[in-house]
């Protein structure tokens, strides 16, 4: 390649890595990274980017080439994510939740050359290495234990990764892979979800717009950073922007609400069930959070009481982000303005979303017409890693099929009824765990968590059930609920037993693991005649 070739690359191309270059040359005494007692400034991260970068050739790898990231959330993670980006190398972030198994899956199936790891998970990720014998480098970053005498004839500190604080002139196209993300693992074997620069850099800009987001925001960044969601919605546009990123590895509601007063963040991003914890707390002790402006939630919708609970609470703005993996994740936005007034809904079309409701055969139903949503969108990913059959499926027709089942209605208003995979066959009925679940949260208070899946059951082919976790110091009546619940829903929605459980087996990223659920109570209803 010659260099005039390089030269119009450099100028004209859409690249993760430069967007954090373009911030630090524009703003570079900026606040960009709090992470516990350590701040930086645009310009001290986008030169430890380079030097990294740089540390990385240096240590022969090029454009293509894939690193695994095995990290909690703190600046590493971001250092190492947007050195790869300026070099064409494709970023493996490892889920903290994977057992041994599925981490030297991942390894062996994305070809990883390398792996981050931070000290406190150089056990494990050593365990997985042990299967996964490609792996040639393993780069030791400091974290949470201290070190323990480290080898450095079989591992290299992060710190080595060292070199000039220009940045480095390396070919990256716009549709080169930035990231191999893999699915969260509530299904068998994860897939490898590919996505682009350009993807990703759109996603940046269409989230910026979508919440407004400002250089002057600071955002908490406590949702871990392996997921699509913390990295992609949030870290990604705040950088773009130039906003300030407050790290916290993983929620505590007390260190949560402490950081809203002396941080001063504006933008919070949390699971609902963390917001419950945090009004709870909130009213117990309650601490300054006028510098909160609004406050976003994901994989679901909020109950009713919930929600409105919450922005007493806070008094700020609240809003949904809806979408997956694949679509670099967010696909619809729940704005503010229609949190009370489309009670359950998941939000119309992000900015550069389109999305249709579509048959089986690939036609596109009309408007409030349930079927699979489907979207267009230019952040979509590019492919499944490998997997040419999984990505012929889910790209048919000329759409990304999501396996998602929902309907559009007549406002464009988008809203979302199962899984595909989580819709329970109750006779000849189809039920809509969700539907469900948001009645049971209606009906019993006392609950903390609730599950709505399928079980084998001889009569009815699969059996509504609801999988319960009760709020502290509370009990749960399961006759009583199933009761409360008759009166509100048809007879074959109703469940056919709620199983108290003391704890539910979760993700890292705070997903209930169904599978697992079905798995352990699959014989629940041998013999029954109910």
């Amino acid at each position: 390649m010659g260099d005039l070739e390089l030269e119009w690359n450099l100028i004209h191309r859409v690249n993760v890595g430069d967007a954090l270059a373009r911030t630090a040359a524009a703003h570079p005494h900026q606040e960009a990274i709090v992470d516990g007692p350590r701040r930086y400034s645009y310009a001290d991260l986008n030169g430890w980017v380079n030097r990294t970068a740089h540390g990385l050739l240096s240590h022969g790898y090029k454009r293509g080439d894939a690193l695994a990231l095995l990290a909690g959330n703190c600046a590493e993670f971001l250092v190492t994510y947007y050195a790869c980006a300026r070099i064409g190398v494709v970023v493996v972030p490892i889920n903290l939740g994977w057992l041994e198994a599925e981490t030297s899956y991942v390894l062996k199936h994305a070809k990883a050359r390398g792996i981050v790891v931070e000290t406190q998970l150089l056990a494990k990720a050593r365990a997985a290495l042990a299967h996964a014998p490609a792996v040639r480098d393993i780069f030791v970053a400091p974290g949470t234990e201290p070190e323990t005498q480290l080898d450095p004839n079989t591992v290299i500190r992060f710190e080595a990764l060292h070199g000039s604080s220009q940045a480095p002139q390396v070919r990256v196209d716009d549709r080169d892979p930035i990231t191999y993300l893999y699915t969260s693992g509530t299904t068998a074997a994860p897939k490898g979800v590919v996505g682009s620069h350009l993807a990703i850099h759109i996603e940046a800009l269409t989230v910026a717009i979508d919440i407004e987001l400002r250089r002057k925001d600071r955002l908490l960044c406590l949702m871990p950073m392996f997921h699509t969601a913390q990295l992609n919605a949030f870290c990604t546009p705040a950088v773009t922007v130039g906003a300030t990123m407050v790290l916290h590895r993983g929620f505590d509601a007390e260190r949560v609400l402490d950081a809203v007063a002396h941080e001063r963040i504006t933008v919070l991003f949390a699971l609902p069930v963390m917001y419950r914890q945090l009004v709870e707390r909130q009213r117990q002790a309650p601490r300054v959070s006028k510098s909160l402006r609004l406050a976003v939630y994901a994989m679901t919708s909020m109950p009713d009481v919930d929600l409105r609970a919450a922005m007493e609470a806070f008094g700020c703005d609240f809003a949904l982000m809806f979408g997956q993996t694949e679509m670099s994740p967010v696909a619809t936005f729940f704005r503010p303005e229609h949190q009370l007034s489309h009670i359950g809904a998941v939000g119309t079309p992000s900015i550069n979303v389109q999305v249709g409701i579509m048959a089986e055969d690939g036609t596109l139903l009309p408007p409030n017409t349930t079927g699979e949503i489907v979207y267009r969108s230019p952040h979509v990913t590019e492919r499944y890693l490998d997997d040419e059959v999984a990505s012929a499926a889910a790209f048919r027709f000329g759409w990304f099929h999501s396996g998602d089942t929902g309907r559009l209605a007549d406002d464009g208003m988008l809203w979302f009824e199962d899984r595909s995979k989580d819709v329970i066959k109750s006779g000849d009925e189809n039920v809509a765990s969700i539907e469900v679940e948001k009645q049971v949260y209606e009906v019993a208070p006392d609950i903390a968590h609730a599950v709505v899946i399928g079980l084998p059951h001889p009569h009815w082919i699969e059996a509504v059930t609801v999988i319960a976790v009760a709020k502290p110091g509370t009990t749960i009546d399961p006759e009583a609920v199933i009761a409360a619940i008759r009166k509100k829903l048809a007879p074959f929605k109703v469940p056919k037993a709620v199983i108290v459980v003391e704890a539910m087996p979760m993700t890292s990223t705070g997903k209930i693991q169904k599978h697992v659920l079905r798995q352990r109570y699959a014989n629940h209803y041998d013999g029954s005649d109910r």
